[in-house]
């Protein structure tokens, strides 16, 4: 019963966001392309919620080696999300897009998506070159979840601001999942160095 009420719950989160937005009465006036985009971008939102799940290991019925690679494949479909919702803005709007790039936009949105982008593609970056860093995994997983520290909090920012086609109760509440989430990953790692230090100083 506790199993299935997690998984209820966790699918209420993330379907919860792309529902509420499509009745917004927003969508009246934008392209196809742009409804896209926007969706795409709640889909990234949502994702991050799982991926801190799953390197936990906290979704029940899996154990940490089926976690790894599920949290790899949803990494990758993070990131496609993520070039989807860029992609589609620039196709509606390239001088938008290239504004917000270059930090030249009047909007402080702007500014927190591009800086989560970054943050996203230097996260992807880190997890496809792990085996060819000469790092100890320690190190390698305080990188990979301090990137990922980065992407919660500019991602909410970024979502906080913009008065868009998202509900605001289904935002907020996605909004403080996400870094309820990553903050736990973050506390887990900074324990996990914690306790290795008196070892490593014999």
């Amino acid at each position: 019963m506790r199993t299935a009420l997690i998984w209820i719950a966790l699918a209420l989160a993330l379907s919860a966001p792309l529902v509420a937005a499509g009745f917004s009465p927003q969508l009246q006036w934008r392209s196809g392309i742009y409804i896209a985009s926007g969706f795409a971008g709640i889909l990234a939102m949502g994702l991050l919620l799982i991926q801190p799940l799953l390197a936990a290991g906290d979704l029940p019925a899996s154990g940490m080696s089926r976690s790894r690679k599920v949290h790899r494949a949803i990494g990758g479909v993070l990131f496609l999300a993520v070039v989807g919702h860029i992609a589609g803005l620039w196709l509606t709007s390239p001088p938008d897009v290239m504004d917000a790039l270059l930090f030249a936009s009047p909007t402080p949105f702007s500014h927190w998506g591009v800086i989560a982008m970054w943050a996203v593609f230097g996260a992807a970056l880190v997890a496809i070159l792990r085996r060819r860093m000469n790092v100890r995994p320690l190190t390698w997983r305080r990188v990979h979840v301090g990137l990922a520290v980065i992407i919660a909090i500019t991602t909410v920012a970024h979502a906080a601001l913009i008065n868009g086609t998202m509900e605001l109760i289904t935002k907020i509440c996605l909004s403080i999942l996400v870094l309820t989430a990553t903050a736990r990953v973050a506390y887990l790692t900074w324990r996990m160095g914690k306790k290795r230090r008196p070892s490593s100083s014999r």
